[in-house]
């Protein structure tokens, strides 16, 4: 497998493909005509018959043909109903880190686009999904929902329809020929195969066995690519002659628990459990023969690589999987076994190679290994995996690899929230508490605050007992209800960080001080903030590892914003020096990226205003890059103001538009800061003064309709867009 760099997939794209579609043009054609008049179209169908291919073609031709564009979000990872909205959310172009619910949000910024919006998988969620599609279409008339399910959603706007397997050839007619309306199936298979036998094409001696083969898939693709992988150990004939040999179907093997995943004697199943109803008997057929032709090694590693969701990595696979009957060392060979078998794909990303397991084949493996009777021992060390790895970013983050941790734990968000999950439903609710604490820096520096409130108030109503661990996650809520400018909240929350510091030590006072620091920061009360940074400052600057914390630096950036308050903009400078030249050789960036911009703050104040918005940029380039709305909406604020205190008026109001992208969703403009909102107030009346009404609406409603990372980059160079 090259390792090749490539492009990293934004949020909201659909994944990957790989090959074109073959056929599918009537359903295209159907798809496309019913998305006119209606607003949301299910495509439904078994399990491996191309739905999800079909959403892709859709989402690729209507894309360039909506004003807003076509966003994809696949539910196949999500367990917990409740974070639809956050799922969907994550996927838009939209901040929603809002103390309002998410589906407010989206409710509000889907109202006047016109997109496309797929939900790819959601047959393990129609219950939930149902409300949010009927919300989501009843605000936005622009907006077109298309779902992919193995069952209908049941909403009132809804038309179904089927995909069904490609045409395969009739064997009562003349042999079919390449391109034609009964030549699908055979065109898909040819495609496929000349993939893994270089070379190979179709001939007429061969053409008779490899309608056969067709024939015996039903048509169906999933069915068809996995056979394709079988090319390279057998002609078309031998495949199709076994495939005809229903001992070969390991599903119906399985069904009366004979045989277990490596051919050993049957052993019972540890639940009841059935595999899915609607599985087509071809594909049953096939994914059987492809887990007979794989080594007993790797059908070991499919069935236990099935407790993850989304994507994993050898790494998680390695630490998950391995035991006595699994060397460590032989999971990557297995790996890519498993890979050249089209068993999991291979994908490259920006948090490195990683792999995928379609939902239709780890629900095989899923059987098997609960045949095994290892389900629970293997779903629990896939949460240890979890468990340890939110440890060891809380313990990296401050550090200079953050950007890989974000990359990272943005790509085991799937498995993460399912290892949560599992903890919070454990009978011992500590463990939950601490895991959602851990990640802190997930919610608070990631752009994940939402759903770190979501698990963070789960985490806390179950273990609600007096500890270090609580008042740790208390803090993690401090954290995240400072980005989302929830003062009421937030003050409940500080009353019991401070009781409960009383009972502990002085790492667990200084998280309760940090949370009183940002309580105040929030009430505009500068002298309290003044004075309790001034205390954490002092106590954090005995000795570099101490002052490399949220709360140490936070003494430094937060104690240095009261000064700017309070009109002491030269006495804020020290402070942040300071914060900067531990940053520096840490090689810290977050943190220093909050530091520049409380700089640009008093820069402004002194009258520097080419340094001011060198701050401000250097500080918005790491908060884009982490979507940190709330930072990233500040900067922009700040150079907004660097613009009209320059002159450039015009460039001000498009910047102020920019920054309200961001306020119209996050809930409370400039999270409330009574300095902030009045900073933000002063640049918007000196702008309109200078400019005029009619000039300053549409200069600010040109910067509010610009795409947001568009603006981002002009306002990163400097560069403003002709009206």
């Amino acid at each position: 497998m090259a390792a090749d760099k490539q492009r990293e997939r934004r949020a909201g794209e659909p994944p990957r493909i790989t090959g074109e579609l073959v056929g599918r043009r009537t359903e295209l054609a159907q798809v496309v005509r019913a998305l006119g008049p209606r607003q949301v179209v299910t495509l439904v169908g078994v399990g491996g018959v191309g739905k999800t291919r079909v959403a892709q073609s859709v989402a690729a031709q209507l894309r360039p043909e909506l004003r807003d564009g076509a966003y994809w979000v696949s539910l196949s990872g999500l367990r917990d109903g409740a974070l639809l909205p956050h799922t969907i959310a994550e996927a838009l172009p939209m901040a929603h880190q809002t103390a309002v619910p998410v589906i407010d949000a989206l409710a509000h910024y889907l109202a006047e686009r016109s997109l496309l919006l797929v939900l790819d998988t959601c047959e393990h969620l129609t219950a939930e999904v149902r409300p949010v599609v009927e919300r989501l279409i009843g605000a936005s008339p622009g907006l077109r929902i298309l779902a992919t399910s193995r069952r209908p959603l049941a909403v009132a706007a809804e038309e179904v329809l089927a995909v069904e397997p490609l045409p395969v050839p009739d064997p009562a007619k003349p042999a079919a020929r390449e391109g034609g309306p009964d030549a699908d199936a055979l065109v898909l298979l040819a495609d496929r195969a000349a993939r893994v036998v270089p070379g190979f094409t179709i001939t007429d001696a061969g053409r008779p066995d490899l309608e056969r083969l067709c024939r015996r898939l039903e048509g169906l693709p999933l069915a068809i690519e996995l056979a394709a992988a079988r090319l390279r150990e057998l002609s078309p004939g031998e495949l199709a002659d076994r495939l005809s040999d229903r001992v070969s179907d390991r599903f119906a093997v399985l069904d009366d628990g004979s045989e277990t995943a490596d051919g050993a004697p049957g052993t019972e199943r540890e639940d009841a459990e059935a595999a899915d109803p609607v599985w087509h008997q071809a594909l049953r057929t096939a994914i059987g023969w492809s887990h007979q032709l794989c080594t007993p090694a790797e059908r070991l590693l499919w069935a236990r690589l099935s407790v993850f969701v989304g994507s994993f990595d050898a790494e998680g696979a390695v630490q998950v999987c391995s035991d006595d009957r699994l060397d460590r060392a032989d999971i990557p060979r297995l790996l890519s076994g498993l890979a050249e078998k089209s068993i999991i794909t291979w994908e490259p990303t920006a948090a490195g190679e990683r792999y995928r397991m379609l939902d239709t084949i780890r629900e095989y493996g899923e059987d098997w290994l609960r045949s095994l009777g290892e389900g629970r021992e293997f779903r629990r060390r896939h949460r240890t995996w979890y468990l340890r790895l939110a440890r060891e970013g809380d313990a990296a983050w401050m550090g200079p690899d953050q950007f890989f941790w974000y990359e990272r734990m943005h790509a085991e968000f799937d498995n993460l929230r399912l290892a949560l999950e599992s903890c919070l439903g454990s009978a011992d609710s500590r463990i939950g508490l601490g895991m959602a604490g851990d990640l802190w820096f997930l919610w608070y520096a990631c752009g994940l605050a939402r759903e770190g409130r979501h698990y963070l108030d789960r985490a806390l109503a179950a273990f609600s007992g007096p500890s270090p661990l609580r008042l740790r996650a208390l803090y993690a809520q401090g954290l995240v209800l400072t980005e989302l400018g929830d003062l009421p909240a937030l003050e409940e929350i500080d009353v019991e960080c401070t009781a409960l510091a009383a009972r502990f030590g002085e790492e667990e006072d200084s998280l309760a001080k940090s949370v009183a620091v940002v309580t105040a920061a929030l009430r505009g009360d500068a002298v309290t903030v003044l004075k309790l940074t001034d205390e954490l400052r002092t106590r954090h600057s005995r000795s570099p590892e101490a002052m490399l914390s949220v709360p140490g630096l936070g003494s430094l950036s937060v104690g240095s914003h009261a000064r700017v308050a309070m009109g002491m903009a030269e006495d804020a400078l020290p402070g942040l020096d300071e914060m900067r030249q531990v940053c520096d050789t840490a090689g810290e960036t977050w943190m220093r990226a909050w530091g520049d911009s409380i700089r640009a703050q008093a820069e402004l104040a002194l009258g520097r205003i080419a340094d001011a918005e060198l701050s401000a940029r250097a500080s918005l380039t790491v908060k884009h890059r982490m979507h940190d709305s709330f930072g990233s909406g500040m900067c922009l604020e700040a150079i907004a103001q660097c613009a009209i205190a320059d002159g450039q008026a015009e460039r001000a109001a498009r910047l102020l538009g920019l920054a309200h992208q961001l306020w119209d969703t996050l809930g409370r403009p400039q999270v409330g800061i009574p300095s902030w909102v009045a900073a933000h107030e002063d640049c918007v009346g000196r702008t309109r003064t200078a400019l005029g009404e009619a000039a300053y609406d549409r200069a600010f409603d040109t910067g509010y309709r610009t795409d947001l990372g568009a603006g981002i980059a002009e306002a990163l160079n400097g560069v403003v867009t002709d009206s």
